[in-house]
């Protein structure tokens, strides 16, 4: 081939690349999602009778937990997990949400609870509504003290429980009726006897959940966003939370009750900090 050849060859070669398309650009990674899956396998892995969430149940839920963070004034971040509990009896569920403040909100997996027991003096009906752990109260961990029926009312020692002040609470046993004021904790509950019988009401007003979901909420920070903030200068925030921890970079700090077999439910209503029982040693 001429010279000339070479060279009108070499220039058709070059504009047939420059008229290729290149790679596509990849799409944007979705951090939330990434996260999201991260978790979600972590707690079907590691916690006993972990789920993965039932869309029927996603439906009510997601609604009614949008609605109560809306009223509450509580908008979440641009992407944050949150816990909701469904407190109707026959579903008795924590879930681990993924909020979102603009995009779709998505029920990840779900466990057993039990919460509040009707039918028993001193024992009240958990309330719906929004609670946010918000770093006003810190919270603690367990002792692991039993009661004089040998009870580990707040699961075994160093077990952590989530504090979120008083609240107002419908008494559980029908003569009396009307509301009082109670000291709601989520929190574990005996490993040998109360455990196995998650999954139906039986509190007295908290939310119990297993010794294997309070260590996956507890390590990963699940609603500890504003403790790990006063971590950084707080002491007492610092010591409460695990020296081992892997806090997710998408944090929340809420806790939203619901009650799926019901139409509509009234958000929480705080109470001032009266004397008495807190409603929750067991």
């Amino acid at each position: 081939m001429s010279i000339r050849g070479c060279v009108v060859a070499a220039l058709l070669l070059l504009a047939a690349c420059a008229a290729s398309p290149g790679p596509a650009p990849s799409a944007p990674r979705d951090e939330g999602a990434i996260e999201a899956a991260r978790l979600r396998a972590e707690m079907l892995a590691t916690v006993p009778r972990a789920a993965a969430a039932d869309p029927a149940e996603a439906a009510r839920w997601i609604p009614q937990a949008r609605r109560l963070v809306t009223e509450a004034g509580l908008a979440p971040a641009e992407a944050e997990f949150a816990l909701l509990v469904d407190r109707a009896p026959a579903v008795q569920r924590i879930a681990l949400l993924l909020l979102r403040r603009d995009g779709p909100r998505e029920v990840l997996a779900t466990a057993p609870v039990s919460t509040g027991r009707t039918g028993r003096r001193g024992f009240f009906v958990t309330p719906t509504g929004v609670f946010a752990n918000d770093g006003s109260v810190q919270g603690y961990r367990a002792l692991g003290t039993r009661n004089a029926q040998g009870i580990r009312g707040l699961g075994a020692a160093g077990m952590r429980a989530w504090d979120f002040g008083w609240v107002w609470a419908a008494r559980g046993w029908a003569e009396d009726g009307g509301e009082a004021p109670i000291r709601f904790l989520l929190h574990a509950t005996d490993p040998d006897v109360l455990e196995a019988r998650l999954g139906r009401p039986d509190s007295q007003g908290c939310v119990r959940i297993g010794g294997a979901m309070n260590r996956f909420v507890d390590a990963n920070g699940i609603i500890d966003a504003e403790i790990e903030r006063q971590a950084a200068s707080d002491p007492r925030a610092a010591s409460l939370l695990l020296p081992e921890r892997r806090p997710t970079a998408l944090a929340g700090r809420l806790l939203i009750v619901v009650d799926s077999a019901a139409d509509q439910v009234p958000p929480a209503r705080p109470a001032p900090e009266p004397p008495g029982r807190s409603g929750c040693p067991s």
